[in-house]
């Protein structure tokens, strides 16, 4: 049997992630290398945020470089030559614009959790257009996704928009990038989940929608990225010293699709929770791109053979983060995993709560401009108050978008598979179950979202035939259960009581509500 493996790229917000995968044996497969290489933010003004497009591009090739030779050692049959396809997932909403022929950058990229275009949106919704974005798009009008910061460079940027009315340059998301950089410069392309994040893109239609692209400042559809399906040929690999020519990249998703794919929900009403920079919940609904009426997005879940899969979102923009805010802003912890025996014991809500708003509320809120805030503290609370109370707002954060998930599906939601690097948290996962009332399942892989790229790779390379091939090969690890006797959900129900009122008083406070 020859051996055969698959690279899984996995570009994050804070760096790049290379798997490799051995399906040689299609029904057991197996990771044998992974490498992650970080690379720097920056944050040139007050709720900016940017990424050096060559920094990226350089992180994702020394990790591809580590995670190769880390194969060979792990795996005597395998060299580059034995890699059959390449699957790309992404941080989704993030701004890229580059030369046509050159992949040369313009500007940095113009990351999702920018806030530069808040009087944008702002405009828009004053001219009565939410809705019409939101019909098209299943989306709402904010700073979070692309198309404004495609008009905020139109508008601010003479250099830009000159050279993309020229047709010099094009505008895309981090897929686009990596896979026109991967392609030798010859492939402008992305796909139905990552184009279903920009509010370009109809999602009942399936195509960049004119009608949308006008208000955006958006030349038209030629500096658009061809979109295509999930699982299918998008180009090969050409020109690149660090792995040989004509490696097909047969699967792109956007992370949260691709960790909903990788935790194997591919049935209606299955859903899952990512916790990384920030937490994302999503829950498969089927083919039909039904509208929230609880402040949840709409979106494409994937593409194949045509035929397009969609699921509600629900996006806490900090989750993860929180943690790293106590560690390099707060001094708190000296280290994440640290967390949570600091925390363990200690007790937050109903005494100290922390929303983490550090870049503003996503859903269902929507609210760009709240920011961060502890409530309780008195002379006597202690540290480990304050990184329990942080812990817990991720949780509550999560709870809110369970919420409004359950409103709109009007059906009881029993179970929520996480993933993320947060999940090894053990106390974070059971405020998870405690406060949602929800059981928690957590998977032997929690590296969900690399995965699930490496199988829809699989998929479009034809080393797979169904969706349901892929499903079969999740395995839990642990399942935390919520607590049940009556003193503990009365306490949990005094918990979130206070939840709502400070998430109130932050959203007064930023003069959101009255």
């Amino acid at each position: 049997m020859t051996a055969e493996f698959i690279l899984s790229i996995d570009q994050g917000t804070t760096g790049s992630t290379a798997v490799i995968v051995d399906v040689t044996d299609r029904r057991n497969v197996n990771v044998i290398a992974r490498k992650t290489i970080d690379y720097p933010q920056h944050y040139p003004q007050s709720g900016w945020v940017e990424h050096d497009l060559q920094e990226v591009w350089t992180s994702v090739r020394d990790a591809v470089t580590g995670a190769v030779g880390l194969a060979r050692t792990a795996a005597p049959g395998f060299d580059e030559k034995s890699l059959a396809a390449i699957g790309i997932t992404n941080q989704r909403e993030t701004l890229c614009v580059f030369e046509r022929t050159t992949g040369k950058p313009l500007c940095r990229a113009i990351v999702w959790q920018c806030k530069r275009s808040t009087d944008i949106c702002r405009q828009l919704k004053a001219d009565g257009l939410e809705d019409h974005f939101r019909q098209r798009t299943g989306l709402v009008l904010d700073p979070y996704f692309s198309g404004t910061k495609i008009s905020w460079l139109m508008e601010n940027n003479p250099a830009v928009a000159e050279a993309v009315r020229a047709g010099r340059a094009v505008f895309g998301t981090i897929d686009t990038f990596l896979l026109h950089r991967l392609s030798g410069f010859k492939v402008h392309a992305t796909e139905a989940s990552n184009a279903s994040r920009t509010l370009l893109f109809n999602i009942k239609t399936g195509s960049w929608d004119e009608e949308l692209l006008r208000p955006l400042k958006v030349p038209g559809v030629s500096c658009l990225p061809e979109v295509k399906d999930s699982a299918t040929e998008f180009g090969r690999t050409l020109g690149l010293g660090f792995l040989p020519d004509g490696i097909p990249v047969t699967g792109i998703l956007g992370d949260q699709q691709a960790a909903l794919a990788g935790q194997a929900c591919f049935g209606v009403g299955e859903a899952k929770c990512t916790y990384g920079t920030g937490a994302f919940f999503l829950l498969n609904i089927g083919d039909h791109p039904t509208l929230s009426k609880n402040g949840l997005l709409t979106t494409v879940a994937w593409s194949v053979a045509g035929k397009r899969t969609y699921a509600f979102e629900g996006s806490a923009f900090i989750a993860g983060a929180a943690v790293q805010f106590l560690r390099d802003q707060l001094g708190l912890l000296t280290n994440a995993a640290e967390s949570g025996k600091k925390a363990d014991g200690e007790t937050g809500a109903p005494e100290v709560y922390f929303v983490p708003a550090l870049a503003g509320l996503g859903a269902p809120y929507w609210d760009p401009k709240a920011q961060g805030a502890f409530f309780g503290l008195t002379r006597g609370t202690t540290q480990g108050q304050v990184v329990r109370a942080s812990l817990e707002g991720v949780a509550f954060q999560v709870c809110d978008l369970i919420d409004a998930m359950r409103a709109d599906v009007k059906a009881p939601i029993t179970s929520l598979r996480v993933d993320g690097g947060a999940v090894a948290n053990d106390l974070l996962m059971q405020m998870q179950a405690d406060l949602s009332g929800l059981t928690v399942d957590r998977p032997v892989n929690i590296e969900t979202t690399a995965f699930g790229a490496a199988m829809f790779a699989g998929l479009g390379a034809g080393l797979y035939s169904s969706l349901a091939e892929i499903g079969g090969m999740r395995k839990s690890d642990r399942v935390f259960r919520p607590v049940s006797t009556t003193d503990a959900r009365a306490v949990v129900a005094q918990q979130l009581a206070g939840w709502k009122r400070a998430v109130r008083a932050v959203r007064i406070f930023a003069g959101s509500v009255n």
